[in-house]
């Protein structure tokens, strides 16, 4: 009985909400497609943020002002900073404190944003180094805030965006294996994959069943292709529409001059799109059905003549011979990266590696093993076959990725046309919300 009666709730808020957020706007000539559901429709989703922001790339200091301007949309439940090198929590309370400089503005159109003070009680501090081999490590404020989330007696699912390490949604899923049901992940996978192939491969392992958009590619479609002309272009737009739009708008510019927000895409699929079905088009992208995650293992150093998936698992397990160290230690040196070796006991050292672009990789170990020590090897990645996206895994009934069809890259960048064929859309909606930290809002504009 409770539980209709929340329903009845929820459905009135969400038709309440039609009139708090932007309206869709009719389709473009010539175009077939119109998107029905969203964010921006009155739906309203449960939302927590997982970002490495202030680590290893400025675009998520974009990508969080473009939340927070957004954020009467959403019931945002949680921000953790979960950063590969010097990102904290620190970074994520230094946007808020923009937030609460144009707060006074912003709440003139919508009642429904969240107080600065309640966004600084929603943000933790999650995992701040890489998962080891196995995959898990530790609970953090970050992971058990996740958990705490997921557990809540709401009966709408809570969406996931991962825009950095996946180290506390794992964490989260080994603590708490009730909570998988209840998830909708959109993880921003490439980089932060290659960055972390242990702790993925424990979730593709252990957690077969989650549902999870790992998007590797059709991101770039949120700076890259369609109209880059004009105000469109990624620097034109920002020196336009987001300079001196309030403090939120200037502290975007101060980080990076131009579009990046990378991971604004997630964020993008709640707005416009139908989240509960990644099949269908949207501001965040259209993806198929993942096929079987593709792992390689090799017993032996790889050669350049070797090959494998681009955004697959590499494990490379390496026997040590018989002058082993009592604490035997490697590192596999390629391009930026240090993989440290794992040594299971078994007399071999096992490294993964996940390459992120098409090309020839090569690799040097480093060791206090004699057997190890100064080996070299390589491989080839390269992309995945169009007929892969027609065997969906059966093992993986709710895991999706980029589309591989050509017609839909940029370039090598699978998926990505799914975003950009949206740009000037998306784009626009966002500058008409920069100028709602600039001031506030007239008798007339008051929803």
């Amino acid at each position: 009985m409770w539980n209709t009666i929340r329903f009845i709730i929820l459905a009135s808020a969400n038709l309440a909400t039609l009139s708090l957020c932007e309206p869709q706007k009719p389709q473009k000539p010539g175009e077939t497609t119109v998107i029905k559901g969203g964010a921006l429709a009155g739906h309203r989703y449960r939302v927590v943020v997982s970002t490495d922001i202030g680590g290893t790339d400025p675009d998520d200091f974009q990508s969080m002002v473009h939340l927070l301007v957004y954020a009467d949309c959403f019931e945002i439940e949680g921000l953790v900073s979960s950063p590969y090198g010097p990102g904290r929590k620190k970074h994520i309370l230094e946007v808020i404190d923009c937030y609460e400089r144009d707060y006074a503005n912003l709440k003139t159109y919508s009642n429904r944003h969240p107080t600065p003070d309640a966004l600084r009680g929603i943000t933790k501090q999650g995992e701040t180094e890489r998962a080891p081999y196995a995959g898990v490590r530790r609970s953090t404020e970050g992971s058990q805030w996740i958990v705490d989330c997921a557990r809540r007696d709401d009966p709408r699912p809570l969406y996931v965006l991962v825009w950095g390490g996946i180290e506390d949604l794992a964490q989260a899923l080994h603590d708490a294996p009730d909570i998988p049901p209840r998830l909708r992940v959109y993880w921003i996978g490439g980089p932060n994959k290659k960055w972390g192939p242990d702790v993925f491969q424990y979730i593709v392992t252990h957690h077969p069943k989650l549902w999870i958009i790992e998007c590797n590619s059709t991101y770039r479609g949120w700076f890259t292709g369609d109209n880059q002309s004009g105000q469109w272009g990624n620097e034109a737009f920002v020196s336009r529409h987001i300079a001196g739009k309030g403090a939120l708008g200037d502290f975007f510019v101060g980080k990076k001059a131009d579009i990046k927000m990378g991971d604004t895409p997630s964020v993008g699929w709640l707005l416009k799109g139908t989240p509960d079905d990644p099949s269908q088009p949207g501001w965040g992208g259209r993806f198929v059905r993942a096929w079987e995650r593709p792992y390689s293992r090799f017993e032996r150093m790889t050669t350049e003549q070797d090959r494998m998936e681009i955004f697959g698992i590499l494990e490379l397990v390496l026997p040590m011979g018989g002058d082993i160290p009592e604490k035997p230690k490697a590192v596999l040196q390629v391009d930026n990266q240090e993989l440290i070796g794992h040594a299971p006991g078994d007399g071999t050292m096992r490294f993964r590696f996940c390459p992120k672009s098409q090309k020839t990789f090569a690799f040097k170990i480093q060791s206090n093993v004699p057997a190890l020590d100064g080996k070299t090897g390589g491989i080839e990645a390269h992309l995945p076959p169009l007929e892969t996206a027609q065997r969906p895994a059966v093992n993986l009934p709710n895991w999706w990725t980029d589309d591989p069809s050509p017609d839909v890259a940029e370039g090598s960048h699978h998926g990505a046309k799914t975003v950009s064929r949206w740009r000037e859309d998306f784009l626009e909606d966002f500058a008409q919300r920069m100028l709602r930290c600039q001031s506030p809002a007239s008798a007339k504009t008051k929803k």
